[in-house]
């Protein structure tokens, strides 16, 4: 017989009880395994005889040589019967144990009940976008500088300008580490340096040195440096400036665009991917409110188990991107000057958030009776197989198919609620 009593924050327990025959046949199973093994001085192992061994077994160690042999089994069955899917990993707890039988404690969490508000019908907006003549000539101009000349100039350093620089950091008179470098590069207005190193070089001239005093910030990843007064001594070596290619039929052949042969092609393509992606980042945009809507709309006890695991994947996807940098998590880490537990707690809210979402789509697909078909599955593995460049059945074996399918049916929830959305906005406008 089998018990559950839910508790706070989606964990409950639940109590297995195991009596009559089938308590006996664990015990009597349980005696048999301990005399198989058992060593007493002067006899052969597991060829004790019974009259000896039960003077050194006692009733409780063969109680709980049962349990031990059978919690598992008892686990499943109690699952089976309550129809119950944990979601942590089961903590076991003897209620008690006699010769008549036993009790025993599983606690873990489950799935939290969902209480979905209003899903279809919403408001959805896509905010109109266009793409200003000032925003489109600064667009030009990067391009440019992309291909532009430095040449060496003779006067003063002025914002844009490259300066060729050794310069020595000191602190308390004492140069401190990664303070000094030799023949450096620095565009001047890149704010590739602390806040103020650049401006006090602007107006300086080749062969001119220079101390420049600053206050690193208090957010600055070096521990020892944060909030110092440090002095900077510069030699400037060499100015330079860019020098913009016109932009022309020339300048248009040497971006290597497909199908752009003339400045107005240029344009004409860049123009266009700027509106593509001005409207590409405003349906995101309409796309992640609608999702806030659908989120706040419903209610659910978000269990503890589930916010971790999200905090661990999205821990995980750092890892991942900034290993593809040769960057190691212990030194971004350093660089941020921040510990494990503090990213973790920096992720929290936005994984509260990402685990409810999931939550009430999963719920939206089981109220709609959404499932995804088969080839749409296949298409999927598919498309994950193409973006990693690995084989399709290699993939299979990574990406646990229900798992695959529940991200499907979270995404055929979503897209019912955007079709539902835009289907009430474009009524509501075309009656307008």
């Amino acid at each position: 017989m089998s018990t559950w009593t839910l508790k706070e924050n989606s964990t409950g327990e639940m109590i297995v009880t195991i009596e009559g025959d089938e308590w006996k046949d664990a015990t009597r199973k349980a005696y048999s395994k301990i005399a198989k093994n058992a060593e007493v001085k002067g006899f052969r192992k597991g060829q004790v005889p019974a009259e000896i061994l039960k003077q050194k077994i006692g009733p409780r160690e063969i109680q709980i040589q049962a349990i031990e042999d059978n919690a598992n089994v008892w686990l499943v069955r109690g699952l089976d019967e309550l129809k119950l899917s944990p979601i942590s990993r089961p903590e076991m707890d003897l209620k008690s144990v006699d010769e008549n039988g036993a009790q025993i404690s599983y606690t873990f969490a489950v799935n939290p009940e969902v209480k979905v508000g209003q899903y279809k019908g919403l408001d959805y907006a896509i905010e109109d976008v266009t793409v200003t003549d000032e925003e489109f000539q600064k667009e030009l101009d990067r391009m440019r500088a992309n291909y532009a000349d430095l040449n060496v100039k003779d006067g003063a350093a002025e914002k844009g300008d490259t300066v060729n620089i050794d310069y020595e950091g000191f602190k308390q008179d004492v140069p401190f580490e990664g303070g000094k470098a030799e023949n450096y590069n620095l565009e001047l207005g890149s704010n590739s340096f602390i806040p103020g190193f650049e401006d006090q070089l602007i107006g300086c001239k080749a062969g001119e040195e220079k101390e420049i005093n600053l206050k690193f910030p208090e957010d600055y990843h070096a521990e020892d440096l944060k909030g110092q007064d440090v002095v900077f001594k510069v030699k400037v070596n060499e100015v330079k400036t860019k020098v913009l290619p016109e932009l022309d039929d020339d300048f248009a052949k040497d971006v290597n665009a497909p199908g752009v042969e003339t400045a107005d092609d240029l344009k004409k393509l860049v123009r266009q991917r700027m509106e593509d992606s001005k409207k590409q980042s405003a349906e995101q945009k309409a796309d992640s409110q609608l999702l806030e809507k659908v989120s706040g709309n419903s209610d659910v006890e978000i269990p503890d188990i589930l916010v971790q695991d999200e905090i661990n994947r999205m821990i995980e996807d750092l890892n991942q991107k900034i290993s593809q940098y040769g960057m190691k998590m212990e030194q971004y880490l350093s660089m941020m000057g921040k510990k494990v537990e503090d990213l973790k707690k920096d992720y929290e809210e936005e994984a509260k958030k990402s685990v409810k979402l999931r939550l009430v789509l999963a719920k939206i697909a089981e109220i709609e009776n959404l499932e995804p078909e088969e080839e749409k599955i296949t298409q999927e593995y598919q498309k994950i197989a193409d973006a990693y460049k690995m084989d399709v059945e290699k993939v299979k074996e990574l990406i646990d198919k229900e798992l695959l399918k529940d991200d499907l049916r979270n995404q055929m929830a979503y897209d019912l609620v955007k079709e539902s959305a835009a289907k009430k906005d474009a009524s509501e406008t075309k009656e307008k």
